[in-house]
This record gives C-alpha cells, sequence and structure tokens, in this order.
C-alpha cells in the first residue's frame, strides 16, 4: 500500500472532509494494507452526530489505543449492564489526550467538536463484533432510538 508517511494537517482535512461526505459521519483512513494484516492502524475522523453502539472487543489480542490528534473526543467506558463507570474528555492540547483500552471493556467515542480526528491501534486482523460484544442496552446504529442515546452520552461532557 502507497500511503502517506507522514500524518500532517492535509490529511487530517482530507479525512474530515471525507467524514462530512459519510452518510455515517466518519471515515477511517487505514495505514495498514488489509483487513488480514496482525497489525491495524488508522485514522478515524468523527462529525458531532455520527453515533457509535457501545461494544467491546472480546479476544484477547484486541486491546486498542487512540490518541487524538483534533477536535475533542468523549470516550464513555460501560459496565456489562450499560452503567458509565467511567468518561473521558480527550483534545490534542487537553490534560488527556488519549486513552487505552482493555479488551472486554465495553465503551463508545463520541466527537464533541467537528472535524474531531483519532489514531487508533490494535492488534489484526479485522473481526466483525459478535452479538455478544455488542452493548444489548444501547440502541444500535440506526435504531430509532440511536439520536436521543447520543444526545445522552454527549450530555455526559457538558
Amino acid at each position: 500500500m502507497d500511503c502517506p508517511r507522514i500524518i500532517n494537517r492535509a490529511l487530517l482535512d482530507r479525512v474530515v472532509a471525507e467524514a462530512n461526505a459519510s452518510p455515517r459521519r466518519r471515515k477511517n483512513f487505514n495505514f495498514h494494507g488489509s483487513e488480514s494484516d496482525a497489525s491495524h492502524r488508522l485514522l478515524n475522523a468523527m462529525e458531532s452526530d455520527s453515533y457509535i453502539q457501545p461494544h467491546c472487543h472480546m479476544s484477547a489480542d484486541k486491546d486498542e489505543s487512540i490518541i487524538v490528534l483534533a477536535g475533542r473526543i468523549g470516550m464513555i467506558f460501560f459496565d456489562e449492564a450499560g452503567n458509565v463507570t467511567e468518561v473521558a474528555d480527550l483534545s490534542p492540547n487537553g490534560e488527556a489526550v488519549g486513552v487505552n483500552i482493555a479488551h472486554g471493556v465495553f465503551h463508545s467515542v463520541v466527537a464533541l467538536a467537528p472535524g474531531s480526528v483519532f489514531f487508533e491501534a490494535k492488534a489484526g486482523p479485522y473481526l466483525a463484533l459478535r452479538p455478544e460484544e455488542k452493548g444489548a442496552w444501547a440502541p444500535a446504529e440506526g435504531d430509532a432510538g440511536a439520536s436521543a442515546y447520543l444526545a445522552e452520552l454527549k450530555s455526559l461532557f457538558a
């Protein structure tokens, strides 16, 4: 894969523009060559109206790390019943700039500012989430209650 070696403002702006044009209001830019690669490294641009259902990665090799490069990201951690256990307000110049998420920990991410971009790293290969890895207590992406739940999650950072 021939991809940029330098993560610069032009690349961040490009991914943000793609997120704005996406129906899901987020877009990733992969540095890894394929979904089967052993190491996944990517930029993930999110807009404030993008919703990610709380989930976890059960496989012991699926810890993930996130570092915010632009904007402001809210990280929410949950117990298995859907109760919020911790939140982190992340921004490039803030007190916290990133998180490491252990496998088996339910979490979600919300964009708290337009043009938010984070760098994510985790082990490959890509595996679609299994039903038990999705927070059954939260609406799925596209469900009728997803917008209201997203607003509830964002209110944790008001």
